[in-house]
C-alpha cells in the first residue's frame, strides 16, 4: 500500500479512515452550519483578548498561536501512514469567520474600550480593530459585591430575587438565539468568594427553591450557569468558583443537553506544575517541598488580594501535585511535601505575571536537589486561546448525540486547573494524559482508530 501524503486529505480525514484502509462509521457528529454565538460573562483582560484576538486572525493580522482547535494536528493510524490533519480539518468545528460575541458586564464599557483599559494588547493593534469592537456593548450583569468584594460595578441587573435574575439572563439568552443558530456561554469573569457545597445544590429542586428565597450558596456565577444550562447551552467556566461542580448543575446539564467541563483556565503556574509534576513521577524523583509566588496587577489580581477570593483560587491551584503524585501509592517519594502558593497583587505588572517556583527533590539514594522557575508570563495571553477552544469544543460537544447527554466533558480537563469527573474518579492532572485523552476523544467521535502508542506493531 502507498504511503499517503502527510496530512492526508480534509475528506478523508472527516470519514475517519483507519491506517489499514478500512473506515468506521463516525458517530453522526453534527455539521457546524451557520453561526456560534458565543456569550462572554465579564468582558475584561481575558475576554476582550479573546474576542480581538479572534478578529485579528479572520483579518489575517495575527495567527492563532496557542489554539489547539486552529494550530494543532492530530495523527491518525499508523505512524507510517503519515497522516496529521489539522485538528480543525479532522472534526467539524465552527470556523472563525462564524462565530458572533456578545456578554455580560458590570461596566458600560464596550469591547474596545475593556480592552484599552485592560492594557493587554498594543494600541496599535487596538486601533485596527477598534471599529469591530467598538459594536460590541455588554448587557448589564447579574452581580453581587458580597461575592466579588473588591469590584463594584454600575451595569447590573436588577430583581426581587435570583431567580428574578436568573429569568432575566435567560431572556437575554433566547434574545441572542433568534440572531444566531447555536450557543456557547463562558464565565471570564473574577474569582468570588470561597463557597463549599450546601444542602441547596443537591437537587434542582432544591436549587430552585434557593434561588427564589435569595440563599447566600448560590453566587452569581451559579445564576448564570442556571440559566445556561435551563436553555440547553454549554456552559465554561473559566474561574475557579463553585458553579457548576454541584449535584443540581450536573443533573441539569444532563437533562437538558448542556455539556460543562470543570473550571479556572490552567494558563501560567500550574500549567508548568502539570508540565514538571509527571516527569518527576515518571522517572520516580521524589519531591519534599513545592513553593509557588506570584505578582499580578490586573483587576485579577486586585480580586485575589481579598483573602476570601484568594482562598477559591488558592483550592484549585492546590490540588493538581496531590493527584498527579498520588501519595498513597508512592509514600516514600509524595508522602510529605509541603505544597504552599502565594498571589500578591502589584499594580505595576498589570496583566503580566510573574511566577516563581521553588522546588526541593531528591534522587538515587536519598540525595537532595532543587529546581527554580521563574515563568515570566502574560496571563490572558496565555488564557485567551483556552478560552476559544473550550467554546469550539464545547460546540462540537453539543452537536455530538454520544457527547451532549452525559453532562461533564472530562476530555476537556486539558484546559483547566480543575477538571470535573464522574462522582467517585478521582481527577487526570497530568498535562500529557489530559492531551491523550482529548485527542482519543476526537478520534471516536469520528470512528477513528484510537492511538494506544504500543508500536509492537512495526516489529512483527
Amino acid at each position: 500500500m502507498a504511503t499517503k501524503k502527510k496530512g492526508g486529505s480534509k475528506k478523508e480525514a472527516l470519514a475517519g479512515r483507519t491506517s489499514s484502509g478500512s473506515r468506521k462509521t463516525a458517530l453522526m457528529v453534527e455539521p457546524a452550519k451557520g453561526k456560534l454565538g458565543v456569550m462572554v460573562v465579564g468582558l475584561g483582560a481575558v475576554a476582550t483578548t479573546m474576542i480581538a484576538g479572534v478578529e485579528a486572525v479572520r483579518r489575517g493580522l495575527a495567527k492563532p498561536i496557542g489554539s489547539l482547535t486552529q494550530m494543532g494536528t492530530i495523527r491518525l493510524g499508523k505512524r507510517t501512514d503519515n497522516q496529521s490533519p489539522l485538528i480543525k480539518d479532522f472534526v467539524p468545528l465552527a470556523d472563525l469567520k462564524d462565530i458572533v460575541f456578545t456578554g455580560w458586564d458590570i461596566f458600560e464599557d464596550n469591547v474596545y474600550e475593556a480592552a484599552a483599559h485592560a492594557a493587554v494588547l498594543d494600541a496599535e493593534t487596538l486601533k485596527k480593530l477598534k471599529p469591530y469592537l467598538s459594536k460590541i456593548k455588554p448587557m448589564p450583569a447579574v452581580f453581587d459585591r458580597h461575592y466579588v468584594k473588591r469590584l463594584d460595578g454600575t451595569h447590573v441587573k436588577k430583581g426581587k430575587n435570583k431567580l428574578d435574575l436568573a429569568e432575566q439572563l435567560r431572556a437575554d439568552i433566547r434574545a441572542f438565539k433568534k440572531t444566531v443558530n447555536r450557543v456557547v456561554i463562558i464565565w471570564c469573569g473574577s474569582t468570588e468568594i470561597f463557597l463549599k457545597p450546601t444542602a441547596v445544590h443537591k437537587s434542582i429542586e432544591a436549587f430552585e427553591k434557593g434561588l427564589e428565597k435569595n440563599d447566600p450558596g448560590i453566587a452569581p456565577s451559579q445564576i448564570y450557569a442556571y440559566a445556561a444550562m435551563k436553555e440547553g447551552v454549554p456552559f465554561a467556566n473559566g474561574a475557579p468558583n463553585l458553579t457548576v461542580d454541584v449535584p443540581a448543575m450536573i443533573e441539569l446539564s444532563k437533562q437538558n443537553a448542556a455539556p460543562i467541563c470543570g473550571k479556572d483556565f490552567k494558563t501560567g503556574q500550574t500549567f508548568m506544575k502539570t508540565v514538571l509534576a509527571p516527569a518527576f513521577k515518571a522517572r520516580m524523583i521524589g519531591v519534599k517541598g513545592w513553593f509557588s509566588t506570584n505578582i499580578l496587577g490586573n483587576r485579577d489580581g486586585e480580586v485575589l488580594d481579598e483573602p476570601h477570593s484568594f482562598k477559591t483560587k488558592e483550592e484549585s491551584k492546590l490540588g493538581s501535585l496531590e493527584y498527579i503524585f498520588q501519595p498513597e501509592l508512592y509514600p516514600d517519594l509524595y508522602s510529605d511535601i509541603y505544597h504552599k502558593i502565594r498571589i500578591e497583587y502589584y499594580p505595576p505588572r498589570g496583566d503580566e505575571k510573574e511566577a516563581w517556583d521553588n522546588i526541593d527533590i531528591f534522587g538515587w539514594l536519598g540525595y537532595p536537589m532543587q529546581l527554580k522557575v521563574n515563568f515570566l508570563c502574560r496571563d490572558s495571553i496565555l488564557a485567551a486561546p483556552i478560552a476559544l477552544d473550550l467554546v469550539l469544543f464545547l460546540d462540537l460537544a453539543k452537536r455530538t448525540p454520544e457527547l451532549r447527554s452525559i453532562g461533564i466533558q472530562e476530555w476537556l480537563s486539558f484546559y483547566l486547573k480543575s477538571p470535573q469527573t464522574a462522582q467517585g474518579l478521582y481527577p487526570e492532572h497530568d498535562l500529557f494524559i489530559q492531551s491523550m485523552k482529548l485527542k482519543n476523544t476526537l478520534r471516536h467521535i469520528m470512528g477513528a482508530d484510537l492511538i494506544t502508542h504500543l508500536g509492537l506493531e512495526y516489529y512483527d
